[in-house]
């Protein structure tokens, strides 16, 4: 692993670094289905930055979205009002993304598994929870038919957990063939972006396994915040840092 600065040196914030590593996950030209929060903040600096022709579909029947403020719902008028086209929900849902017409999934979690299966229902018991949370919304869609599947979250041992409290979205079960078996068209989720680093899933075994930390992060930083025996790739590599270009942009977004 090559030398990283040290975090009181970075002239950026672990969500900037996160939010940044994931934009880059998207190019020009894909059609992204984006959840609100994190996936939404990552998926528009793409469009406001390397990404220009990036294609942006809510939930609510808004495609081509060119939001100039980051959106607090599904539901807020900028997205129609900045949309190519505004279609109804079972629309969205039946011709574009069940029909295998996305490329990628950008979606949060209040928990994620080693094998990216996530939970947005509740944290405890279902019938009596310690915490109800905002549910499935089309996550569970999204997380089956898109071709592959991005996970944003901050990372933490109560967001990276053994065993889900309840799993909303199915990633990929309990690995190996499982979505194979199951029929799922989508590859499902192919990475975890966090605010310490980069997981990959990989191949064979359909673990996600650290194959980046963010500077000023150290391996050991990452299996302590993580709840399960996380595995580490033999080279694992430290992500560029933001550019000056992506923070303007992402700090000029994210002020709109």
């Amino acid at each position: 692993m090559t030398e990283s600065p040290t975090r009181e040196a970075l002239k950026w914030t672990n969500d900037e670094m996160m939010t940044v590593a994931a934009a880059r996950e998207l190019t020009s030209g894909t059609v992204c289905f984006v959840g609100i929060g994190l996936p939404s903040t990552a998926a528009n600096l793409a469009r406001a930055s390397h990404a220009p022709d990036v294609v942006l579909i809510y939930e609510s029947g808004c495609i081509g979205a060119k939001p100039d403020r980051l959106p607090p719902s599904i539901g807020d008028g900028i997205l129609s009002r900045t949309a190519d086209a505004v279609v109804s929900v079972p629309e969205i849902f039946a011709y574009w993304l069940q029909a295998g017409r996305v490329d990628v999934g950008f979606l949060g979690a209040a928990q994620v598994d080693r094998f990216g299966n996530i939970n947005t229902t509740v944290v405890g018991e279902y019938g009596s929870p310690q915490v109800r949370l905002p549910g499935a919304g089309g996550a569970p869609e999204i997380a089956t038919s898109c071709s592959r599947v991005i996970i944003t979250l901050r990372h933490s041992p109560r967001a990276m957990v053994e065993k889900l409290d309840f799993v909303t979205s199915v990633g990929h079960g309990d690995g190996g063939d499982f979505r194979a078996r199951l029929g799922l068209p989508g590859r499902g989720p192919q990475a975890m972006i966090t605010d310490l680093g980069v997981l990959r899933c990989e191949p064979e075994s359909r673990e996600f396994v650290l194959s980046s930390v963010h500077p000023g992060v150290e391996i050991p930083d990452v299996i302590e915040a993580t709840g399960w025996a996380l595995r580490v790739a033999d080279d694992v590599s430290v992500t560029a840092p933001p550019t000056d270009g992506e923070l303007h942009a992402l700090r000029s977004f994210v002020g709109a």
